[in-house]
């Protein structure tokens, strides 16, 4: 029968896949490809893609990568696109990557290990010392302009091409390379003392002669090395033993995947159990492990003891994993290492840093290409206007050499030095402290942003969480009402103290027996506040941690021992900060938790009486549950209770009706609180036996076992006693709110990307005004198959206006059928929140937006799982945050505060971007304009080939009469800072990228050829008798008219650039006297020289003085409106 089943072949889009999702993909191919779906529009209804009955249209997906491919196309950058595949295709043959494989893992024994596993040492740097000089070239040759300027300064060396000075030509070239590689070279050697620092930490190695000391980058598979308290974990290893006497650790995990919770982590019982440290090379064991892969939340491995009878068999999951870059935050830990450098968790997880190449570089490139094309064209018309006569293919490259000032050289070294210029003013900001510019070579793109794509945890929120709310339904208690919980809970608990009973003086509940008698009598407020503090105490899986106290011994037992639960010395861990909130505020009430192990929890009252409870079983929270049950027997009555917590859409359906919790949840959830149901069972000792017994077989079954535990404990879910509703808050970062709402303003469209859950994540999303408050937020439901992802976005498409909450699984479906089609919806959303995010998933998303939207994005994240999508950004930014310098460090830009990136982007991105756009065009027009005056010389001069101004002329032009005037374009601004962040509406201009255009370019072009014009004309009407001077009066008229036009240009005015402008001025009157060989000195003394020069450049400037007025006076830009 399934022989006979027609398979449709679906086109899968192989290489959006990672690793990790093959095994799923076994699971989808039958029933996906069976089905007709890749003919299928989107927009449908679900009714037709239930029948399966109409003729689809093929489906639009491949839009963006049919277009048509001719000689156009080859022309226009195709070239450039075949080459660059040759390129890799080379390169990938020459460092194919060694297949990934399983691995058996001897205990202590490296030498078994059967491959060569790579070294465990962290690089960071770009090149190596025989690839620096290659790679820097190349990485500045790749650029037109400068392949253009060496191609030139190369054709000088020929005799019959020599036009002027070699050093006019060199010299230039030699310091742009000169300076950048110097700039390349001092960030390679910080970077290899940061690998340095990270790759001599020093470790302890277990041998058979004992321990010793190895560097972590000589740390090999196989080897048993000991990590303590505090200490960062150097590779991937499995968990072998602890000196915490419940065989289990924390460890921090927040540069791995940015949660700043503790996960607990689970020796492997076999070498747990063993007597003494020396024991575990008495063993015969190994592990095996599978190859290593990018998915940080799974691991399937087994270990295996040989030497015992039988041989003992134990399975390894991620809890007995401790990956790379985490840090151990209880106890000393020993591990087997499995996995080193390259293959560990946390490199697989991290791209590779790219060279970031801004977006104003790639536009002054094209012009640039404009440019030489202009240039080639001219000189094609001296040649032709010659009549091609004598050897004019010298001639022609002649002028091409001639005209080669059209592009100067001095482009790079103004834009470069003005780049430093804007890295230099943001480190000095007042307002910003502490902001660091780590990539100098695209402070512009900072100005350019339209999506921003950040972190929640640790950027946008400061992940200390705070009780916020405790609502009974009937009585809501806040911040403010805290006092009246506290005297409810003292006077409950004094009660019993004070009632004899009869033996048992520590009975927790109040009166029992009475409850029992009349079930139907409603409860006192005090006995409701008591029940759900005890609840929010019980519930939970916080571990109290007591520092061991100096001078004993190191050993932390001691303290425990000594029952010394002093308030002051206890700390509390838990995998989630939430549940710490709960635990501390029952202690601030008055019900403390002091002791916790595997078996048992111990509360102290606020009378100091201690209260202990056996815990006989825990279901721990998952994400598919969406809660957590704990079932305690309290030892001084023997009472059994069953208490659980959880998220209102999970827990509604489990407790007993009410007409409040929904409506509650709601109010929560406005004012940004996460909320959790707190609900009880008491269980009779019959009920909880017959439930042990079904739960233990469950827990036995080979197939489907999940399903029957859950079914299980679902038999006890049922209508449980509703205790309260309590609310947590995540704090925000300084001033989010106001920030999000100055960038939402700017037109910047704001993405969040996090590893943590989807309420928790819609929630900030709401508090911190992501989502602002009258917006419907879309829940993307989960799917798993083409056919729930093709529905669920017919869903999406149907929405307007709405914020879209998607999860990283459903993503991944979407994303592999319908890329181009999800891209397009979700970028029309104002506001998107991706929550359960790898960080290869986060850089993926970064990268799609890129190639779908071809706009300028921006990231921001605080810790080492944001490291990829920074680096995948156009521009990314790095908070320095409680989850270490990782991010920052990797960043372009590292800031301290969420709240500085306003004036970043708005001030600074805006004031780079205006002042290299007009810096760039103002070096391109000095360069015009010079070989405008260069082309009327030539054309008068019976089209010679004959330079108009020689050797130090040109080099002064360039450098030291309007060098320091055109460079002081980097202090102007149009608006002032105030203004700016005040009408952020002004940076939407910005992206649209007015500021360099072709149109600005031609205007700029136009200026050049009238004033290069007018002032050669004007040199050779004014001074018909005197020809010899016109070099003279033509170079001086040039240089006033640059200065001028420096003036012209200038919006705000600084004193430097006064300064600059009369100091470049003095520096060529100065500079006359030596310039014997180029100027007649009795001449230039004289008045008629003064009066001619003056009225050339009156006639080349004040027209464009007149029209800037006019301009700004009928059809001001929109800055200038706000300024006035």
């Amino acid at each position: 029968m399934a022989d006979s089943i027609p398979l449709n072949p679906v086109r899968q889009n192989s290489k959006k896949i990672p690793y990790y999702n093959s095994a799923r993909l076994s699971r989808y191919s039958l029933e996906d490809e069976s089905s007709n779906l890749d003919e299928m529009p989107l927009m449908m209804s679900e009714e037709g893609f239930e029948n399966d009955e109409s003729d689809y249209q093929t489906l639009p997906r491949a839009r963006v990568n049919q277009r048509h491919r001719g000689l156009g196309w080859f022309l226009l950058g195709g070239w450039k696109v075949l080459c660059g595949s040759c390129c890799d295709c080379l390169a990938h043959t020459c460092r194919r990557k060694k297949e990934l494989k399983a691995r058996t893992v001897w205990l202590g024994c490296p030498e078994k290990c059967e491959e060569k596993y790579p070294r465990n040492a962290i690089k960071n740097q770009k090149y190596n010392i025989f690839t620096f000089v290659p790679g820097v070239l190349y990485q500045q040759f790749k650029f037109f302009l400068n392949l253009y300027f060496l191609v030139v300064a190369c054709s000088q060396f020929v005799p019959s091409l020599k036009i002027g000075y070699l050093y006019t030509y060199w010299a230039p070239l030699g310091f742009v390379l000169a300076v950048t590689m110097v700039r390349e070279a001092v960030d390679e050697a910080r970077r290899y003392q940061r690998d340095k620092e990270m790759n001599s930490q020093l470790y302890s190695k277990l041998t058979v002669r004992g321990k010793i000391q190895v560097k972590s980058s000589d740390i090999q598979v196989g080897d048993l090395i000991i990590v303590e308290k505090n200490q960062r974990i150097p590779a991937d290893m499995i968990f072998l033993r602890t000196s915490e006497k419940n065989g289990s650790c924390f460890i921090r995990t927040d540069q791995l995947d940015g949660e700043t919770d503790w996960k607990l982590k689970v020796a492997v019982g076999c070498t747990q159990r063993l007597p003494a440290l020396g024991d575990l090379f008495s063993i015969s064991a190994y592990v095996y492990a599978q190859k290593p892969q990018l998915d940080i939340h799974s691991f399937e491995g087994n270990f295996t003891r040989e030497d015992a009878d039988p041989q003992i068999h134990e399975s390894l999951s991620i809890e007995n994993t401790l990956w790379a870059s985490t840090v151990v935050a209880s106890g000393t830990v020993i591990g087997v290492v499995i996995y080193t450098g390259k293959e560990t968790r946390s490199v697989l997880n991290t791209s590779y840093a790219k060279n970031k190449v801004g977006l104003l570089d790639l536009e002054l490139n094209r012009l640039t290409k404009a440019l030489f094309l202009a240039q080639v064209v001219l000189s094609v018309v001296m040649i032709a206007l010659q009549g091609f006569v004598g050897p004019w293919f010298r001639n022609l490259f002649r002028f091409v050499v001639l005209f080669s000032y059209i592009i100067p050289i001095s482009l790079r070294v103004n834009l470069d030095m003005g780049k430093s210029a804007y890295g230099w003013m943001i480190m000095k900001d007042e307002n910003i402290p502490g902001t660091v510019v780590r990539t100098s070579t695209i402070p512009e793109e900072l100005g350019r942003l339209v999506y921003l794509l950040t972190d929640k945890t640790g950027t946008l929120t400061q992940n200390e969480m705070i009780f916020k709310r405790l609502h009974l339904g009937t009585v809501s208690y806040g911040t403010d009402t805290m006092d009246e919980i506290q005297s409810h809970i003292i006077q409950s608990y004094a009660q019993v103290v004070s009632q004899p009973s009869n033996g048992s003086s520590s009975s927790s509940t109040p009166s029992r027996k009475s409850q029992a008698a009349a079930p139907k009598v409603r409860k006192s407020v005090s006995s409701r506040i008591h029940e759900a503090v005890k609840a929010i105490a019980l519930c939970h899986n916080v571990t109290p941690v007591y520092e061991s106290r100096a001078g004993v011994n190191g050993e932390t037992e001691s303290a425990e021992a000594d029952q010394d639960f002093s308030d002051d010395n206890r700390t509390y861990q838990a995998s989630s900060p939430d549940e710490v909130a709960l635990v501390r505020w029952t202690e601030s009430v008055g019900l403390t938790l002091v002791n916790r192990d595997l078996n048992s929890l111990q509360l102290k009252t606020p009378s100091g009486q201690i209260l202990t409870f056996s815990i006989l079983q825990i279901f721990p929270f998952t994400s598919e549950s969406k809660r957590m049950g704990i079932i305690v027997m309290e030892e001084s009555t023997g009472d059994i209770t069953f208490y659980m917590k959880g998220a209102d859409v999970a827990m509604a359906s489990i407790v007993q009706y009410n007409d409040w919790l929904e409506e509650e949840c709601g109010n929560m959830a406005r004012e940004g609180l996460r909320t959790l149901v707190v609900a009880k069972k008491s269980l009779s000792e019959e009920q909880y036996q017959d439930f042990e017994n079904r739960y233990n077989q469950a827990k036995l079954s080979i197939h489907d076992r999940t399903l029957k535990v859950a079914a299980v404990v679902e038999s006890l879910e049922r209508e449980m006693e509703l205790l309260c509703l309590t609310g947590v808050e995540d704090q925000l970062q300084a001033d989010v709110r106001p920030t999000l709402e100055l960038l939402r303003n700017a037109g910047i469209k704001i993405w969040m990307l996090t590893g943590d859950k989807l309420e928790t994540a819609t929630c900030i999303a709401k508090s911190s005004h992501l989502v602002s408050r009258n917006q419907d937020i879309h829940v993307f439901r989960p799917v798993s198959n083409r056919g729930e992802a093709h529905l669920e976005l017919n869903a999406f498409r149907r929405k307007h206006d709405c914020a879209l909450v998607i999860s990283g699984d459903s993503l991944e479906v979407c994303l592999r059928y319908y890329e181009h089609e999800f891209v397009e919806l979700a970028c029309q959303c104002p506001a998107v929140v991706c929550c359960r995010c790898s960080p290869t998933q986060k850089a993926q998303i970064v990268r799609l937006l890129q190639q779908h939207t071809a706009n300028r994005t921006c990231a921001i994240g605080d810790g080492g799982n944001d490291v990829s999508m920074i680096q995948a950004a156009d521009c990314g930014i790095g908070i320095e945050g409680k989850e270490g310098k990782q991010a920052s460090l990797a960043a372009d830009f590292s800031i301290t505060q969420f709240k500085h990136i306003g004036r970043l982007l708005m001030v600074h991105g805006r004031n780079s971007y205006k002042r290299s756009a007009a810096l760039g065009q103002f070096v391109m027009h000095r360069g015009m304009i010079i070989s405008t005056m260069q082309a009327v010389f030539s054309s008068i001069f019976f089209f010679a080939s004959v330079p108009l101004y020689q050797g130090f002329l040109m080099v002064g032009y360039a450098t030291i009469y309007t060098m320091f005037p055109v460079f002081s374009l980097v202090l102007d601004q149009d608006v002032k800072p105030e203004m700016a962040l005040l009408y952020p509406e002004l940076y939407k201009d910005l992206t649209k990228g007015r500021s360099l255009s072709f149109k600005t370019f031609l205007i700029w072009v136009l200026i050049s050829v009238y004033q290069g014009g007018i002032l050669m004309y004007g040199a050779l009407v004014l001074f018909e008798s005197e020809f010899v001077h016109v070099v003279a009066i033509s170079f001086t008229a040039l240089i006033l008219t640059e200065l001028l036009m420096v003036a012209l240009t200038i919006r705000t005015w600084h004193w430097l650039m006064v300064l600059a402008e009369f100091f470049s001025l003095g520096c060529y009157v100065a500079s006359l006297a030596f310039l014997n060989e180029y100027f007649d000195l009795s001449f230039i003394t004289t008045r008629a020289f003064l009066w001619k020069v003056s009225a050339i450049t009156l006639v080349s400037c004040l027209p464009l003085y007149i029209i800037k007025y006019l301009k700004r006076k009928f059809s001001p830009p929109s800055y200038s409106k706000l300024s006035s």
